[in-house]
């Protein structure tokens, strides 16, 4: 099927890309239509209404309410993966359930659900069969393989599907079901035990939730970012201790501190990686959840002499949502966001790509996305 005949509304250039937004004319059943933001090719943003759609067999249809716009959000908007064009991008979706597929189990029409990166597990491929479902050789991608949730409706696998506690409203937890899952899963499954140093290093879009998840799992938590002007707010996310490495080495003010057990580094730079390792004391791992293109670049006797380890860490799946929701609502944790109209996308995520969102932008697809799902 094709979407509705557009119009353009307005071209600009935002970041240094080429930004075209469209919108549909008039004509046709609305009712049987919905908006979304796409992407014809790499920079070129459109406003569209697409047709609505059934769900397959094992997927539902949900009407999304809020969406997180994520920095792996690029992926799809500059054309960094490969992707059948035109996609509408992003994958922390939060709606309610509005069809469900002929093979669908345990989910129903009108429940609240978030859709994160990982699409959904297949169940039978050889990670899958062995209880790795992160790693399923099978998995798409929300937004890159499939449709995201720039959009009022989306339609998503059963198996990918997240629990959305009646607690939070659709726009404090689109953000969780990326960001969140992921500092969330990473120290989860990190070696620290409750009282134990863990450092989190940036206090961006993720680290500003990986402090408080290690703060309310029980570490004794440390921040580093450059700058003694982020100290405060560390603080108040949590931190017990504050590190500027801009003036500070971050490896030896760790050492002072005892060493650190686990580094979550979700900073987009190799560098910071390489300039607090050696902070890890014996047996202790460092953990990139923050993506960036540069080599990281340690040496072996730093590896070696105290067994030190560095490791990555994705996201989590479907179960590992859920948790994390849980557990943000019951420790009160929560990102910092702003919210705007779908129609802003292009706006909001070269506000992101600049650094300049504190911390996570949002998108809302009516004036009730700030709601919970308590009646």
């Amino acid at each position: 099927m094709h979407d509705s005949p557009t119009k353009p509304m307005r071209a600009d250039n935002v970041e240094g890309f080429d930004v075209l937004i469209t919108e549909p004319k008039g004509g046709g059943d609305m009712s049987k239509t919905y908006r979304a933001i796409e992407i014809k090719k790499p920079g070129e943003w459109s406003a569209v209404r697409k047709p609505l759609q059934d769900p397959g067999p094992n997927q539902v249809r949900i009407r999304v309410e809020a969406c997180g716009v994520c920095h792996s959000d690029a992926g799809t908007v500059e054309g960094l993966f490969p992707i059948t064009f035109p996609r509408v991008p992003g994958h922390e979706a939060v709606g309610r359930i509005d069809a469900v597929g002929s093979e669908v189990k345990g989910w129903a029409v009108g429940q609240r659900v978030g859709v994160g990166f990982l699409g959904g597990p297949c169940g039978y491929c050889d990670f899958c069969r062995d209880g790795d479902l992160v790693n399923c050789k099978n998995q798409e991608f929300t937004g890159i393989h499939s449709d995201g949730g720039y959009a009022e409706v989306m339609l998503a696998k059963a198996s990918g599907l997240v629990r959305i506690p009646d607690d939070l409203s659709s726009a404090d937890a689109a953000p969780l079901l990326c960001a969140g899952i992921t500092t969330f899963s990473a120290l989860r499954n990190s070696p620290a035990k409750a009282g134990d140093l863990v450092a989190v290093v940036g206090i961006g879009g993720l680290g500003h939730l990986g402090v408080q998840y290690a703060r309310h799992i029980g570490f004794e938590v440390v921040a580093i970012s450059r700058g003694a002007d982020t100290a405060e707010l560390a603080r108040k996310l949590g931190a017990h201790h504050y590190i500027d490495s801009a003036s500070t080495d971050p490896a030896a003010a760790l050492q002072a501190l005892g060493g650190a057990q686990v580094i979550l580094i979700t900073a987009s730079s190799a560098a910071v990686v390489s300039q607090t390792f050696k902070g890890l004391r014996p047996n202790g791992v460092s953990v990139v959840v923050g993506v960036g293109p540069e080599p990281i670049q340690t040496s072996i006797s730093d590896l070696i002499w105290e067994s030190r380890r560095l490791e990555g860490s994705l996201t989590g799946n479907s179960a590992t949502g859920d948790a994390t929701l849980k557990f943000s609502v019951l420790s009160g944790i929560s990102a910092m966001i702003e919210t705007v109209p779908l129609e802003q996308a292009a706006e909001a995520y070269a506000k992101m790509m600049a650094g300049k969102a504190r911390f996570r932008m949002v998108l809302t697809m009516n004036d009730s996305t700030t709601d919970s799902g308590k009646n």
